[in-house]
C-alpha cells in the first residue's frame, strides 16, 4: 500500500524531471542494473504529477526491485515517442490523434487507453490584478484566437471597463494536450491559436510567468493551481448559464463546462507482458486515488480504475 505521509509534488520542477528523465527517481539505483527492470513514462506536463508520484510510491514499495523513469515532453512529443516504441506509457491529457494512432499502427503497437483523473482547465492572473474576477468564453476566444494576433494586446481590447494596460499571455506550447483541448474547446478548433504569447510544456514556467508579472494572464492544469494558490489568482469563467470556478467539487460534477476534461495514461499492449511494467499499471490503478486527489485533481471512482484493470487481465 501508498505510504500514509501525503505526497508532495511541488518540490519536483518539470524542468527538473527532463533533465533527469534517464535518472532513477532516488530509491535504491544502485540495486537495479538492468533496462529489463524499468518502466519507462513520457508525455503530458499536467498528468506527470501524478505519474510521478505514482512511481516514486511503487519504487518505495518494491524496494529498489523496479525503477521508473517519468520524462515530460508534452502529450504530443509523448506520443511521438510512444508511436516509436521509445516508451511504455504515454501521458496524455487528450485522447490520442487520428494520425497519432496512425503512426502507432505503421509500427505495430498497439495500446490500452485509461482514464486516470478529471482536471479543469484554469484561467489565471496575478494576485496584485484587482479588476479581473471572471471572463467569458467569448472573451478567451477573443485573446486566444488566431486574428488575435498583434491586435489584442491590451486589457481594455478585451473589455472596455478593463483598464488600458499590456496583456502579457502566457499558455501550453503547440506540443502539448493542454493547448490542443483548450484551443479546440475555446477556438474551435484544435491547434488555432495566435502565436505572440509565451509558450511552454512547462506548467512551472507558466506559474512563474504569471506570478512575476502583475498584468499577465495564462490557462495550465487545475493541480498547477492548488500548489501555487498564495502567488496566482483564479478566474471564474462565464459559460453563458453560470460563472463557476474549477474545484474538486465543479470539475467532478461537470459544472465547470466547457474547460473540465479526463486525463488518461496510454500503455503499450506488449509492454503488459513485462512484469515490472504490469506490476506498475495495477499499482497505478490501486494506488491512483489518494495521490490524484494530493495532486488537486479529481479522481475516478473506484469502479473506474477497476475498469482500467479489466482491460489488462
Amino acid at each position: 500500500m501508498v505510504a500514509k505521509n501525503k505526497f508532495s509534488w511541488k518540490r519536483f520542477s518539470i524542468a527538473g524531471a527532463v533533465a533527469l528523465a534517464t535518472a532513477s527517481l532516488g530509491f535504491a539505483v544502485s540495486e537495479v542494473r538492468s533496462q529489463s527492470n524499468i518502466v519507462k513514462v513520457d508525455g503530458s506536463s499536467t498528468v506527470f504529477p501524478i505519474t510521478e508520484g505514482v512511481a516514486e510510491e511503487f519504487q518505495k514499495e518494491y524496494r529498489g526491485k523496479y525503477r521508473v523513469t517519468v520524462g515530460v515532453s508534452g502529450t504530443g512529443g509523448g506520443f511521438e515517442k510512444f508511436c516509436r516504441g521509445e516508451t511504455h506509457i504515454s501521458d496524455a491529457s487528450r485522447p490520442i490523434k487520428e494520425s497519432e494512432a496512425q503512426k502507432c499502427a505503421q509500427n505495430g503497437i498497439e495500446y490500452v487507453k485509461m482514464p486516470v483523473a478529471y482536471d479543469g482547465l484554469s484561467v489565471m492572473v496575478n494576485p496584485e490584478n484587482d479588476w479581473a474576477n471572471k471572463i467569458t468564453v467569448e472573451e478567451l476566444e477573443t485573446i486566444w484566437e488566431p486574428e488575435a494576433q498583434g491586435k489584442i494586446t491590451r486589457w481594455s481590447d478585451v473589455r472596455s471597463s478593463w483598464p488600458d494596460k499590456e496583456l502579457p499571455l502566457f499558455g501550453p506550447g503547440s506540443d502539448s494536450g493542454t493547448f490542443d483541448y483548450f484551443t479546440e474547446t475555446i477556438v474551435g478548433e484544435s491547434g488555432a491559436s495566435r502565436g505572440d504569447y509565451t509558450a511552454s510544456e512547462d506548467d512551472n514556467v507558466l506559474v512563474q510567468g504569471v506570478a512575476s508579472n502583475e498584468n499577465a494572464l495564462g490557462y495550465f492544469g487545475y493541480a498547477y493551481y492548488v500548489e501555487n494558490k498564495d502567488r496566482l489568482k483564479l478566474l471564474g469563467v462565464d459559460n453563458g448559464k453560470a460563472t463557476v470556478k474549477p474545484n474538486q467539487q465543479t470539475i467532478e460534477s461537470g459544472q465547470y463546462s466547457p474547460l473540465s476534461r479526463p486525463l488518461f495514461i496510454y500503455v503499450k499492449k506488449s509492454a503488459l507482458n513485462k512484469p515490472h511494467v504490469k506490476e506498475f499499471v495495477n499499482f497505478y490503478m490501486k494506488e491512483a486515488t489518494p495521490i490524484v486527489k494530493d495532486t488537486g485533481y479529481v479522481s475516478l471512482s473506484r469502479q473506474g480504475y477497476l475498469e482500467n484493470l479489466s482491460k489488462i487481465r
